[in-house]
């Protein structure tokens, strides 16, 4: 794991848009500079989440495409 995650966000089996909904609330209740690790299925989360993290300002640590899986650590600015 390339950074330690305050929070982990599980939205395997989750499509459009729920795994960007339940990253913006998670988000919401996370103090800045928190980071949190996002585990998704859905591919159009490799467009989603990036553009999410640019339009409201937090950082994309690093982003990991394994077996199926996308993960994302994301830090709250």
């Amino acid at each position: 794991m390339p950074f330690s995650a305050d929070r982990e966000l599980n939205a395997e089996g989750l499509y459009c848009p729920e795994p960007v909904m339940l990253l913006h609330n998670s988000i919401r209740d996370m103090a800045v500079g928190d980071i949190v690790r996002v585990i998704a299925t859905d591919p159009s989360t490799a467009r989603d989440i990036p553009k999410f993290c640019s339009f409201l300002g937090h950082e994309l640590l690093e982003t990991k495409v394994e077996g199926g899986y996308f993960y994302y650590w994301i830090e709250k600015r």
